[in-house]
């Protein structure tokens, strides 16, 4: 007999993560690997929220392959382009995991392909 997950934020803030989540009795772990900021036709949106709502539906879309959703994210990171983006991500990623908090890292870096803006990876579980 299985147990059930149980989760458990530890110093959930404001901005829409924790600085630890805690799993136990998961089942699955679901590593994601970074999801890029277009579609599966390779169109890469101009602008930064068009490219974060793309990546993010990317992050979704592996979820639902594996039966889950974004309440099973326990770890995000974030890798954007530049600083300026931050702000603009934030309310991004908030209007999309709601009041959900994973463990969350956003790096500034210099992204694989020229045009990219961000890039998400993730680790699921339930």
């Amino acid at each position: 007999m299985h147990m059930q997950m149980q989760r458990r934020a530890i110093q959930p803030n404001d901005v829409s993560y924790a600085q630890a989540h805690e799993i136990s009795g998961f089942r699955r772990l679901l590593f994601i690997s970074g999801q890029l900021p277009q579609c599966e036709k390779c169109i890469l949106p101009k602008d930064f929220e068009g490219q974060c709502r793309r990546a993010w539906a990317n992050v979704e879309q592996q979820l639902k392959q594996a039966g889950m959703d974004f309440s099973n994210l326990v770890k995000v990171t974030t890798f954007l382009s530049e600083r300026r983006l931050r702000e603009r991500n934030y309310e991004i990623r908030r209007e999309v995991l709601g009041e959900h908090t994973p463990a969350l890292t956003v790096i500034i870096a210099d992204l694989y392909e020229e045009g990219w803006m961000v890039e998400i990876e993730a680790i699921a579980a339930d």
